[in-house]
C-alpha cells in the first residue's frame, strides 16, 4: 500500500472515529460510504479508489434508494451499467472483503457467552 493511500485510510478512520459517530447511523448503502472507500482504497489504491469513492459519494443523494452496494471486484468505472465488460448485479447478501474490521458474528456469540459466564449473580439479602 502506498504512503497516499495509506493517509487517505487514516483521514476515513479517522472520521469514522470522531465525526460519524455524532450523527449515528444514517448511511441508505451498505456497507456505508466511509467502509466503501476504505475498502475500494485498500483494494485499488489511492487514485482509483479515491475515483471509486466519490462516485458512491455522488450515488448517495436524498432521492436514491439506497442498498448493497459493494465494491467491484475489477476496476471500473461503469461496473453497475450492462454494457460494461465488467458488470457485475449488486449482491443480495452483503460479502464480507475485511475480517480485521468487522467482528464476525461467531467472535461476537462467543465474546458474550463469556461475558455472561462470568457474570455472577448477587446473592439475594431478603
Amino acid at each position: 500500500m502506498s504512503v497516499v493511500a495509506g493517509a487517505m485510510i487514516g483521514a476515513i478512520r479517522w472520521y469514522q472515529r470522531r465525526i460519524s459517530p455524532l450523527f449515528g447511523p444514517c448511511c441508505k448503502y451498505y456497507p456505508s460510504c466511509s467502509h466503501y472507500a476504505v475498502t475500494a482504497v485498500a483494494r485499488f489504491g489511492a487514485l482509483r479508489g479515491g475515483v471509486l469513492a466519490a462516485l458512491r459519494l455522488l450515488r448517495c443523494r436524498p432521492w436514491s434508494i439506497g442498498g448493497i452496494d459493494d465494491v467491484p471486484r475489477q476496476f471500473s468505472l461503469f461496473y453497475r451499467f450492462s454494457w460494461s465488460k465488467a458488470h457485475e448485479e449488486p449482491r443480495l447478501t452483503p460479502l464480507n472483503y475485511d475480517l480485521n474490521d468487522e467482528e464476525t458474528s461467531t467472535e461476537r456469540s462467543n465474546r458474550s457467552d463469556h461475558h455472561d459466564a462470568s457474570v455472577h449473580s448477587a446473592p439475594s439479602s431478603l
